[in-house]
């Protein structure tokens, strides 16, 4: 190994949450790697719905996702680039009694954690929302709400990681990590490996494959979302759209394409990339949903579809913190809804890694190991 091939850190997976790891070590003045078998951003951080929420937020990660949200509404100053980010009133829909009684005690516990999410009622919604079907119930208002780019984030945290020095080694297939004298070696696919002080698994879905490098066993559930997006339309709807079962994401971007998410699930698993087909019906019942809870959307067509992957733990709360009993080893992703808290939970290990005080608790993995010895 040359000093050329050394590293302070290198980070495997360059999603939000593995560059906004990258980036402030880097300014911090460490060398860092961040390595990816695609480009920056482009996997499941590139296909997600883009969603910056409070109201489909664990409410243990509210306090994360207040934090994150500030930086997502703020990217030309600390990414240096606008990703497109806009806030938007938050509504979540109630239809029946059933979804009141979730959509209450959901709002209650992320109020408590210190989302400002009040209940309204249809009327009230209809206000806020003129096109909301007049059937809503009940519905949960969060001003602080809004989307971001997937795409134009990717290039926002180019442009930043490259300032900041980061040696970007995209294209590169991580095959494992393994103890060398001075520190660790990271294995490639095809070409030398590098060699570096502090290694961070940052990957997403593929985290359960990488934590079996370290002889970790920890369980990742894989899911494969189903997106689609419609045609330019004139204004249909001015706020972000969710239902109280949590199965709709819905909101017009600035160029008047509508996109439909919400957890429909295709098939595939975290080998098939990013999923490897399509199950029809829930993608219509998808778009049914849609434009039951807004009917301009009858009017609309849909022009693509595609699949995107999001990683889960056991307890939907994000790994994030260090590999036990591996000296400067270190984790982070696989959450529910992980998009909208990325940047500051990425923030905040680096900030772990560099040994500063820590604005919120991480969450170790130990938890789940736990749980997996236990079954």
């Amino acid at each position: 190994m040359t000093n050329a091939d050394r590293f302070d850190c290198a980070v495997i997976g360059a999603g939000v949450m593995g560059a906004s790891v990258a980036l402030p070590l880097a300014r911090a003045g460490m060398r860092v790697a961040l390595v990816d078998r695609g480009p920056i951003c482009r996997e499941a951080s590139g296909v997600n719905a883009g969603t910056l929420t409070m109201q489909m937020t664990r409410a243990a990660l509210i306090p994360y996702a207040l934090k994150a949200w500030e930086l997502w509404m703020d990217t030309p100053r600390w990414l240096g680039l606008s990703v497109g980010a806009e806030q938007r009133d938050g509504l979540s829909v109630a239809f029946t009694e059933a979804e009141v009684a979730i959509l209450e005690a959901r709002a209650a516990a992320r109020r408590a954690a210190g989302a400002p999410i009040t209940l309204v009622d249809g009327a009230r919604a209809r206000e806020i929302e003129p096109g909301l079907s007049e059937r809503a119930l009940r519905v949960g208002h969060c001003p602080v709400d809004g989307f971001a780019s997937a795409y134009l984030t990717g290039r926002a945290f180019r442009v930043a990681l490259e300032g900041a020095g980061v040696a970007l080694r995209e294209g590169v297939a991580v095959t494992g990590v393994e103890r060398v004298r001075g520190g660790w070696q990271v294995r490639v696919a095809d070409g030398e490996p590098l060699m570096a002080t502090r290694v961070v698994l940052a990957g997403g879905v593929w985290l359960e494959d990488m934590a079996g490098w370290f002889g970790i066993r920890l369980p990742i559930k894989v899911l494969i979302n189903q997106l689609a997006v419609t045609e330019r339309m004139p204004p249909v709807m001015q706020s972000v759209l969710g239902i109280a079962s949590g199965l709709l994401s819905l909101k017009q971007y600035p160029n008047g394409t509508v996109l439909i998410g919400g957890g429909w699930q295709g098939r595939g698993g975290r080998h098939d990339g990013r999923g490897d087909a399509f199950v029809p019906e829930a993608l219509i019942g998808n778009i049914r949903l849609a434009a039951f809870v807004l009917p301009a959307l009858r009017r609309a067509r849909i022009v693509r579809a595609w699949l995107g992957l999001e990683a889960e733990t056991a307890d939907a709360l994000p790994v994030l913190g260090p590999l036990p009993g591996v000296e400067d080893g270190w984790i982070i992703g696989s959450v529910h809804s992980g998009y909208t808290s990325g940047p500051f939970m990425g923030a905040l290990l680096a900030d772990a890694i560099l040994g500063r005080p820590l604005a919120l608790p991480l969450f170790p993995i130990d938890r789940l190991l736990a749980q997996k010895d236990a079954a």
